[in-house]
């Protein structure tokens, strides 16, 4: 946890300040995951990787009566976290917290252990392991719950010319978009009796995934 600690802080110490405007741009498929999430009224809502705390704050404006907790490894992206909740007017409602996403005890850090909905955003292809990372948040998704996922895709609908070229500039930030994220998705839905779904988005720019618990 450590040393991806210290690369995370190192590569946000300054990118905290313009990424949420840098990112909108090609961070795609967030915000229809996010209106898709449907909390039931009172519902918890768990962010693991939840960054500067953008997608925490379009989730509390769209389901005003969700419960909020977000999850980074980052402190300097907590800070930004906290400061944008606080100026969204929604510090009493979001509740923040620094773990590895490979492995938090929820309950001790956020003072529960399930959530009806979990979700990641981007998250997964900044993760060195990123398979017990999906695996810790199907774990912590409350049964009949979900799990939703957006990351990048494999580009296939796209010259392999702009994925040489997106892959390599995606490296440059750590990114390496995962190949097999269906097939761990599919995996971690048979090990706990979840229903999976899994689906590219915008010619295989993006992929959109995730799990049902039964």
């Amino acid at each position: 946890m450590s040393d991806h600690k210290g690369l995370m802080d190192g590569v946000y110490r300054y990118q905290r300040h313009i990424y949420d405007l840098t990112r909108k741009y090609y961070l795609l498929g967030r915000d229809p995951m996010i209106h898709d999430l449907a909390p039931p009224p009172g519902g918890a809502v768990l962010e693991i990787g939840c960054g500067t705390g953008r997608n925490l704050i379009a989730v509390g404006k769209a389901w005003p009566d969700a419960k909020l907790y977000g999850v980074d490894i980052s402190e300097a992206m907590l800070e930004k976290a906290a400061a944008s909740v606080d100026k969204a007017g929604m510090a009493g409602r979001v509740m923040l917290a620094a773990g590895d996403a490979c492995a938090f005890d929820a309950q001790a850090l956020l003072g529960r252990a399930s959530f009806e909905r979990v979700f990641i955003s981007y998250a997964l292809s900044m993760i060195p392991d990123w398979e017990s990372a999906l695996a810790q948040a199907a774990q912590c998704v409350a049964p009949g719950g979900r799990l939703d996922i957006v990351d990048f895709g494999q580009q296939e609908g796209w010259p392999s010319l702009w994925k040489r070229a997106l892959f390599g500039w995606l490296a440059q930030f750590h990114v390496s978009p995962r190949a097999e994220l269906g097939r761990a998705i599919r995996a971690v839905a048979a090990d706990m009796g979840g229903v999976p779904h899994i689906e590219p988005l915008y010619r295989g720019y993006a992929v959109r995934g995730g799990l049902i618990r039964v």
